[in-house]
């Protein structure tokens, strides 16, 4: 916990007069008048910084024009964010407003949020691409300031009144992030303490154009005002301006058995009396006292609780507020928090009408006391009316929140979390709609609704499985089902709503069917179980036969098997299996879905674990077309294809997908195109779960730990403009190449392409004056080795069978030759995503040298790995030299076909990359 002195002077007459008057430094000086004084004076700074400036909203807005603004901005990107569920506890909840509207500030994930109550209306801050580690406003609450803890580190400063970022500081402290951030008393100056062992604190003229701090200093006993905190010790170092008399105090902690406590991890137990020079520190049941001039003492405050904060006021675990005088005498107290736990506390900045009641103190002296906001340990903002009464002004999901579906045909999200709550929430009235708390349970891990809308399955960590009415969010108690004990991972309807499937942690599939009763009402019933994969099983899809419309269910696992059941089949306590197909060698799948019909074949897509999407025909399970997909940081973990628009112009299908921690947007039909796609940070913590509208507008995302839920708008039209800034036809596949189109690698594979042109045609090519500008399918494994991509003989067949099917549904015939065009997508598409990195070749190396009949590649393993060392400091001809000598070294008499003058080093390090025929397989058989 940092504060700050108002009293700046110091640095004040160390800086140089500037003559700057920016938009930060103009409102700086509006900080240290109240806004009852200074309404005259602020309307005559505006029409000034108006004149000068033009329209900026920084000069022109009020308190006022946050929520007030009736004309809605064009969107700048495919996803608009519209509403934040949950808040971060570690982080203060800050009073802005207090009069006519209640408006707040709280932090979510790498979100500000600022609040209004009275409008149920979130303006939401975004800029951060990590989490937000500490944030702070400034006295007179126009500026906020939000940094973060990502590497680099950033701090943003925001405009309260217009919701605009005015200033941003870049690489605060890159080591680790920001720990503290703190506003002077003025406003000018804002102090930023680092997250490393060996912490630094920065000060910053923010309102200047510099992007360096003007002072920055390690805490150390020599220099600086700090406080370290032990589990049995709490140290205090003081230092004087300029006689360098440094003095130190240790005062050890009365319960260092009770340090740790829930409560611990929450802000606020520390601060400043900068008018007694006291640092007050809470800890237990008592209160740190250290008067900085003489010897610390430790008072005891006869509370049975532990306090969990301290500001000017402190707060209570037990739910309860008391006031204490200077001399830690109860002047006041609130207990109206039904044992709720105090996270933080935060002050109006606006004093309430009457100023104080002269009950309040014994001595029936005024107390002016201002309202001020409470934040509790189950998420819970609480509004506290001095005058008196406390209201509940925000309450969020206190556990992590997994679940998450939309309903096919109304305005309904489904969030289920893991203390067992259910909430249905209409997204359009912003209105909690329906609520179920499961007590035995507990734990929901997944939900989803039927296609028509009648049922809402869900999954529990227990491996229970319950079925019930969407709407009253009740069930038959012969719809709950226990047929297994691990956690329900997936749970999917069928699209007629007769089948329901659910995969669970120990890699078993478990479908039940609806049927009929006497009465015409629908019972559900336990059909069958079966174990097939030996992997954890990565996503479930229901389809339906095209030759006979009946449902079938598809199970992807880890261990590269697609497997299909035999619902026909199946009957009670039997589910049988009709049958599996191995679809990667080396990658891992990741999902699946049905690619919406673009043309005359029924495909699957899936994606893989190394940026791969493919299409496979649904009845041979044969792959059709390989396609780079979305590279943004980490693999596609789920997939879904939203209802196509109902806009004329928008006639293109959409694929939404989330990574790691990321939300994107793909344009198909796929071709590879980089510019087709878009995704930004969404849970930085990480991404669990994610869920469209029943009309494609609105994208809904579950976080993995952060216990939040967030609803996007989507903007197509935002999408696709930026996707023809890519430009057209081939320009974004040259791009993608080595240099572009002018660069060498596209000249050596233009020259390879017309080489095999020449091989079949023969050197007469060159004089005639129409040539076929393709080349047989037989040529593309040479090709695309000389190129230095080595794919096994398993993608060799799969990448000439892509082109000479690609007609085939529509014309019948096949396709035996390619142009050069038509190649280079082929290539771009099936190279690594990220080319082979050192470490994998010399792996590669290592895996083959295991093998009784190769034990002299353990030797190359090691040639090849001093190989790829040197080869960063020297050049080619080097290079080239060391390696002849090293191979002949190892026993290799003749490495010169290896080394040849035309071969470049680079040509050469993936040559030998051909080792890596399957990896996977051949671990598989390794004893």
């Amino acid at each position: 916990i940092m504060c700050f002195s108002s009293d700046m002077s110091g640095a004040r007459k160390k800086r140089k007069p500037k003559e700057q008057q920016t938009f930060a430094s103009a409102a700086g000086q509006q900080s240290s008048e109240t806004a009852g004084e200074d309404e005259e004076k602020l309307s005559k700074h505006r029409d000034g910084a108006k004149n000068r400036h033009g329209q900026s909203q920084v000069y022109t807005a009020t308190k006022d024009t946050l929520f007030s603004q009736k004309t809605a901005q064009p969107p700048m990107h495919p996803f608009s964010l519209q509403r934040v569920f949950g808040m971060n506890l570690t982080l203060p909840v800050v009073s802005l407003q207090d009069q006519s509207q209640h408006i707040f500030l709280y932090g979510v994930g790498h979100f500000g949020i600022i609040f209004n109550h009275t409008t149920d209306s979130q303006h939401i801050l975004q800029g951060h691409s990590s989490s937000i580690s500490c944030m702070c406003v400034t006295e007179n609450r126009r500026w906020i300031a939000t940094a973060d803890s990502g590497s680099p580190s950033m701090v943003i400063i925001w405009d309260s009144y217009s919701g605009i970022p005015v200033k941003t500081l870049f690489d605060c402290h890159p080591a680790s992030g920001v720990a503290a951030v703190a506003f002077s008393g003025d406003a000018k100056y804002l102090a930023t303490l680092g997250r490393n062992g060996c912490q630094s604190i920065c000060i910053w003229d923010w309102t200047s154009d510099a992007q360096k701090p003007l002072y920055c200093t390690e805490l150390n006993p020599k220099l600086g005002f700090q406080v370290s905190m032990l589990p049995s010790h709490l140290n205090v170092f003081y230092w004087r301006r300029y006689p360098a008399d440094s003095k130190v105090f240790a005062q050890p902690s009365p319960y260092p058995s009770m340090w740790v406590y829930s409560a611990d991890r929450f802000p606020s137990r520390t601060t400043f009396d900068w008018r007694n020079h006291r640092l007050l520190k809470a800890i237990a049941n008592c209160i740190g006292v250290w008067t900085i001039n003489e010897v610390s003492h430790v008072r005891k405050i006869s509370t049975k609780e532990r306090i969990t904060v301290l500001t000017t006021h402190d707060g209570y675990p037990e739910g309860e507020i008391r006031f204490y005088d200077k001399d830690f005498t109860v002047v006041s107290c609130c207990e109206d928090f039904h044992q709720d736990p105090i996270v933080s506390i935060s002050f109006s900045k606006d004093i309430p009408m009457p100023a104080y009641r002269e009950e309040c103190t014994l001595e029936e002296k005024p107390l002016v006391i201002r309202n001020f906001l409470v934040s509790t340990l189950s998420f819970k903002v609480i509004h506290v009316n001095t005058s008196g009464g406390t209201q509940t002004l925000l309450q969020n999901d206190d556990a992590p929140l997994h679940a998450v579906a939309c309903h096919p045909s109304h305005p309904a999200v489904a969030l289920g979390n893991q203390r067992g709550v259910l909430k249905l929430w209409d997204y359009n009235q912003k209105l909690i709609s329906g609520i179920r708390v499961f007590e035995e349970e507990k734990h929901i891990n997944c939900v989803a609704f039927d296609p028509k809308g009648r049922f809402l399955a869900v999954g529990f960590g227990t491996g229970a499985v319950y079925i019930l009415d969407a709407c009253t969010l009740q069930n038959n108690p012969d719809e709950c089902f226990h047929c297994a004990t691990d956690s329900i991972d997936l749970i999917t309807f069928s699209s007629d709503s007769q089948y329901l499937a659910t995969a669970d942690v120990g890699k078993a599939v478990t479908v039940f069917c609806s049927q009929t009763n006497k009465d015409a009402s629908p019972q559900w019933m336990y059909l069958g179980r079966y174990c097939y994969h030996n992997k954890p099983i990565k996503d479930l899809l229901f389809g339906v036969h095209l030759d006979s419309a009946q449902p079938r269910l598809l199970s992807l696992g880890s261990d590269r098997q697609l497997v299909e059941y035999d619902l026909k089949n199946s009957h009670k306590d039997k589910l049988l299996l009709l049958r599996s197909e191995r679809i990667e060698q080396s990658a891992v799948p990741q999902c699946i879905v049905w690619h919406p019909p673009l043309n005359a074949e029924e495909l699957l897509l899936v994606a893989s674990d190394q940026y791969k999407m493919k299409l496979f025909n649904s009845k041979t399970l044969t792959c059709r077309k390989t396609l780079l997909g979305p590279t943004y940081g980490s693999p596609i973990k789920r997939i879904l294809v939203l209802p196509k628009s109902k806009d004329a112009e928008m006639s293109s299908y959409h694929l939404a997908f989330i990574t790691e921690d990321k939300l994107g947007l793909q344009i198909l039909p796929l071709d590879g195109n980089p510019y087709k796609s878009t995704a930004l940070i969404c849970h930085p913590t990480g991404v669990s779960s994610f869920a469209c509208s029943y009309d494609g507008k609105f994208l809904f995302t579950a976080g993995r730990s952060d216990s939040l839920v967030m609803s996007w708008r989507v903007n197509l039209d935002v999408l696709h403009a930026a996707t023809a800034l890519g430009g057209k036809d081939m320009e974004p596949f040259y791009s993608m190449l080595d240099g572009g189109r002018d660069g060498r690698f596209y000249r050596e594979m233009e020259d390879f392409f017309y080489y095999c042109i020449i091989r079949h045609q023969g050197a007469a090519v060159l004089k005639r004056p129409n040539v076929c500008a393709k080349i047989p399918l037989s040529d593309i494994p040479d090709l695309v080795r000389a190129l230095g991509h080595f794919p096994t003989e398993k993608e060799l067949e799969d990448m000439q069978n892509e082109i000479k099917f690609s007609q085939f549904a529509e014309t019948g015939k096949h396709v035996t030759d390619i142009g050069l065009e038509e190649f280079i997508k082929l290539y771009i598409n099936h190279r690594p995503a990220f080319g082979i990195s050192s470490e994998e070749l010399v792996q590669a190396f290592h895996v083959l040298g295991k093998q009784q009949d190769t034990l002299h590649l353990s030797e190359v393993a090691e040639c090849f790995a001093t190989l790829l060392q040197v080869n960063k400091n020297e050049g080619e001809e080097e290079t080239h030299s060391f390696v002849s000598s090293l191979l002949q070294s190892r026993g290799f008499h003749s490495p010169n076909f290896l080394l040849h003058q035309s071969l470049s080093c680079t040509k050469l390090l993936c040559l030998v990359s051909v080792v890596q025929i399957d990896l996977a397989c051949l671990a598989s058989v390794l004893p």
